[in-house]
């Protein structure tokens, strides 16, 4: 792939990923690759994530700190993935991982160890701190600076990233097939309108027939680029 679109495309190359062979399933991250067979293949930035709330999160935010201050010296940029993974965050039906104020951390620890872009899921509620009785947190959190309206959400996790000097993407989430381009467009709105940098469709596309991938992709740029489009 290197040898066929380096010279033509930007890419990145991700460095860590999740092994799915470990019985049971454990949420961890392994390094498969170093930054400079990064820098050899022509990559211009390198990526990795962090399962942050999962036991091995500590060793996972250093080997990612080393990395991206390796790749920085190089002249390539970074793309954290700040995901949250604990069966423990899930409380009463809720899955607190997509919470803001829980995100919103996560993005702030992403951005202190040199991301110069955070990929994090949209949150869908707010109050994992209260809920889930941990860590710290303020009350004018959840009264004063943010509401329940999705923007506002996701302008909270804009907020914890430098206040949006390092960019912030939204995943897409995965492919559901016929609502695809629907959901796509509507992260795509959300994250304009909270301060984001974009979004990523990831499997919504790239599961699909190239042409229909291209196409959905096409059709995504085009609400993201619009100014007059709104979320109700």
């Amino acid at each position: 792939m290197s040898r066929r679109y380096a010279h033509r495309i930007p890419f990145i190359v991700k460095l860590n990923h999740n092994e799915l062979l470990t019985y049971p399933n454990h949420y961890d991250q392994v390094m498969f690759g170093d930054v400079e067979q990064c820098f050899d293949l022509g990559a211009a930035g390198v990526g990795a994530t962090v399962y942050f709330g999962s036991e091995q999160s500590d060793r996972q935010l250093q080997e990612a700190r080393e990395a991206f201050a390796r790749a920085h010296q190089l002249g390539m940029f970074t793309v954290l993935w700040c995901y949250l993974r604990n069966p423990a965050f899930k409380k009463n039906g809720v899955d607190y991982s997509v919470s803001a104020d829980l995100t919103g951390q996560a993005n702030h620890l992403g951005v202190t160890i040199e991301a110069d872009i955070v990929k994090q899921k949209q949150p869908e509620n707010n109050g994992g701190y209260l809920a889930l009785g941990f860590g710290r947190t303020d009350e004018r959190l959840y009264d004063k600076l943010t509401t329940d309206h999705p923007i506002d959400l996701t302008r909270w996790q804009v907020a914890n990233c430098y206040m949006g000097r390092v960019g912030l993407i939204n995943s897409g989430g995965a492919s559901a097939g016929k609502g695809d381009l629907a959901q796509a467009v509507r992260t795509a709105v959300i994250n304009k309108r909270a301060g984001g940098t974009g979004l990523i469709t990831g499997r919504k596309a790239f599961q699909r027939p190239t042409a229909e991938g291209i196409a959905l992709l096409h059709a995504v740029q085009d609400v993201y680029l619009d100014d007059d489009v709104t979320v109700a």
